[in-house]
């Protein structure tokens, strides 16, 4: 019934929200008499906050059609790769008539970002699709809204999760770089894992960031929650069914609203003074601010339905087995073991102040991946950052984005050369789980035929 309430809450809010930003256009608008009246600005401001308060947040678009690259501008076209029923691959196509640009670009590598399914839309990668389109090229996973795929579509588990992002590496190509951001690291790994126990070609890289690899260390406020409460708590308390006026009527699922009550949950005085700060703006005429806020909470506050199972699969196996990390966990009845890994290189990142998933959670990626040398192992941690300052805003930006572009850009030299690196702010090179600041001396790193061929020499002996 929950979910039926909030529908009828929103339908009965909607015409209030439309009948505030009307009003609030009649107080600000210069030909407008009633904006000349003293109380104009403050009445005009309150009314545009009632209406972001009471609005419905939609989907929103990536709105990504052109990056300039060495200062010349790069034509982007969003394309839909592949098609399923939870989840597209999308790709950002890029075009230019510049000879030794497109040169260029044809020798770039190409990354498959996989975003988070955990409330938000793969849009709040923004940042880092922008970032990476300037040397790489780009694909990301976008997942569907739950309620908006049909109940005849099937459940969708954390197995059909990892069969996804399979089937998306092997359609891009094995000499693809992935980067994982947050909730699907644990996937992805399981994913990469099992078709390294195939004898698949895996991924050149893979790029972790601030992920639950392991959710028992320096455990956060969600890990807790997850921990704390019972698998049949989460079962019968945040699991609700679609209501009748969307495509997925009947199909059980967490519904956004109840994960965006949760964000705002965890730092409640945050959100009401940037709403407090948004109605300042607004009376002080400070556009620019004001646009920050809106496109800021444009994003955040549009939030998509889970499937049920895939939700529920997710607390039992990361946060309450643990099953990765204790090598228990079966996909499909096939055990995940992250040790076959031996092609890939690896690199984690983490935020210093990342208050999502705790230090060393994602490092703890190494002490799994036995089977990468020591050469292709890395990890950064970046300072001054929280969990989404790790791949979005200026310190995804000036910080991480540099080291994940020479990790890659170093991984993806032909198999005959050899690479040597200086970063000013290197990955460290360290295997386990504790933190470590990054290394500063230069860094030599192996082309990745040399690295395989004494990965293949040492499992002879």
């Amino acid at each position: 019934m929950l979910y039926q309430m909030y529908e009828t809450q929103r339908a009965l809010l909607s015409p209030f929200s439309e009948f505030a930003y009307t009003s609030a256009k009649l107080y600000s608008h210069p030909l407008s008499p009633f904006s000349h009246t003293p109380l104009a600005p403050r009445v005009s401001a309150g009314l545009g906050l009632m209406h972001r308060l009471s609005k419905e947040y939609e989907k929103p678009e990536f709105n990504i059609h052109s990056v300039k690259v060495d200062g010349i501008d790069i034509a982007v076209q969003q394309r839909v790769a592949l098609e399923k029923s939870f989840c597209r691959l999308l790709r950002f196509k890029r075009f230019t008539d510049d000879p030794p640009m497109l040169t260029a670009m044809k020798d770039q590598p190409k990354v498959l970002i996989v975003a988070p399914l955990s409330g938000h839309h793969s849009t709040l990668l923004r940042g880092t699709v922008r970032a990476l389109l300037q040397h790489h090229k780009v694909y990301i996973t976008d997942w569907t809204d739950a309620r908006m795929v049909p109940a005849a579509a099937g459940p969708f588990h954390l197995d059909d999760y990892v069969h996804y992002v399979q089937e998306f590496i092997r359609h891009i190509g094995g000499d693809v770089h992935v980067i994982s951001v947050c909730q699907p690291t644990v996937p992805v790994l399981a994913a990469v894992s099992l078709m390294a126990t195939h004898g698949e070609p895996t991924p050149r890289t893979l790029t972790m960031m601030g992920g639950p690899i392991d959710a028992r260390l320096n455990p956060t406020t969600v890990n807790n929650l997850a921990t704390n409460k019972s698998h049949g708590w989460f079962e019968n308390n945040v699991i609700y069914r679609v209501p009748e006026n969307y495509p997925g009527k009947g199909r059980p699922v967490y519904p956004g609203f109840m994960q965006l009550a949760g964000f705002l949950a965890m730092n409640p005085d945050r959100h009401m003074k940037s709403h407090y700060d948004f109605f300042l703006d607004l009376v002080r005429g400070d556009g620019d601010n004001a646009d920050s806020h809106r496109e800021f909470y444009d994003e955040y506050n549009a939030v998509l339905d889970m499937p049920a199972e895939y939700y529920l699969d997710t607390i039992k196996v990361v946060f309450q087995d643990f099953a990765l990390v204790n090598g228990t966990w079966k996909v499909d009845g096939e055990l995940v073991r992250p040790q076959d890994i031996t092609e890939s290189a690896l690199l984690t990142v983490e935020g210093e102040l990342d208050d999502i998933s705790g230090v060393g959670q994602t490092h703890a990626a190494h002490g799994l991946c036995k089977g990468i040398p020591e050469e292709r192992s890395f990890r950064y941690d970046a300072k001054g950052a929280g969990h989404y300052g790790i791949f979005s805003g200026r310190r995804w930006r000036e910080n991480v984005y540099p080291e994940v572009r020479r990790f890659i850009a170093a991984h993806h030299v032909p198999a005959e050369t050899k690479l040597t690196l200086v970063p000013t702010s290197a990955p460290a090179r360290t295997r386990g789980a504790a933190t470590a600041p990054a290394a500063k001396p230069a860094l030599k790193i192996a082309a990745r035929a040399r690295g395989s061929k004494r990965a293949a020499a040492k499992r002879a002996r």
